[in-house]
């Protein structure tokens, strides 16, 4: 499918694909991101809009503005204080028009070249397709430091404790993509605020039957971390037992 359609209008196409990228306080590397971006999605001839969820005051919102002046398929939405990841996106869905709607990290940890292999599996049914650094043929470039890699393990073990998933091999990687439908329906749905929501898209999807798809990506860390060790990991487990309750509450979809 190949069309040029930026923004929708009654009666006009979609975009083949909405991109949403969260971001905190990413003046160094958002121009960049959105550079490599365009240059892929013209390159493979899709019709596209981004859009920069933009929390901080560090300039991030600012720069996004001058890019969309010369390109309206971009936009920027935020506030100066930081209001999380997760609401960040779920705005982002809200506005989103694309046949596709997907989000990724600001800072490119995922080269979105990688989007080459989550399209046929969309284009296959899948509802909801989500780039993976724990299959075995993903590759990481650049590893996160030691202390990370051992806390993301035990993380993964609590979480298939409180909430299921055991067949996710990788929930928190920032690279997904979905059906405008089941988007705009998990979205809706969704109500973390903060680094868990990829956790809560994960088990509505489940629980609403939606097809899951893991695919292996290249990955690569940054160094530059913006989760508080201490206050961050407490939030985090607090929302995985948010996510447990609604997830169990009787009678009641989730």
């Amino acid at each position: 499918m190949q069309t040029s359609i930026v923004a929708v209008k009654l009666g006009e196409l979609r975009p083949d694909i909405s991109l949403i990228f969260p971001a905190y306080n990413e003046a160094g590397s958002i121009s960049q991101t959105i550079a490599e971006t365009v240059a892929s999605f013209e390159g493979w001839g899709y019709g596209y809009e981004i859009i920069v969820a933009a929390d901080g005051d560090d300039g991030t919102c600012e720069k996004v503005a001058e890019i969309s002046r010369r390109n309206p398929a971009i936009r920027v939405i935020g506030e100066s204080v930081r209001r999380g990841k997760g609401r960040g996106v779920r705005e982002g869905v809200a506005l989103a028009t694309g046949e596709i709607i997907g989000y990724a990290d600001a800072d490119n940890k995922v080269p979105i070249s990688e989007f080459a292999k989550i399209r046929p599996w969309l284009d296959a049914g899948c509802e909801v397709v989500i780039g993976s650094r724990a299959l075995d043929a993903s590759r990481i470039e650049r590893p996160q430091p030691l202390y990370r890699r051992i806390g993301s393990k035990g993380f993964a073990l609590f979480l298939h404790a409180a909430v299921g998933l055991p067949e996710i091999a990788d929930s928190q990687c920032g690279f997904k993509f979905f059906t405008h439908a089941a988007a705009r329906e998990l979205f809706a749905r969704q109500r973390i605020d903060g680094y868990m929501f990829d956790v809560e898209i994960l088990v509505l999807a489940k629980q609403l039957g939606y097809r899951i798809q893991q695919v292996p990506i290249r990955w690569r860390d940054d160094g530059d971390s913006r989760l508080d060790l201490v206050r961050g990991n407490v939030r985090n487990v607090m929302d995985i037992f948010r996510i447990r309750a609604a997830r169990m509450r009787p009678g009641k979809r989730p």
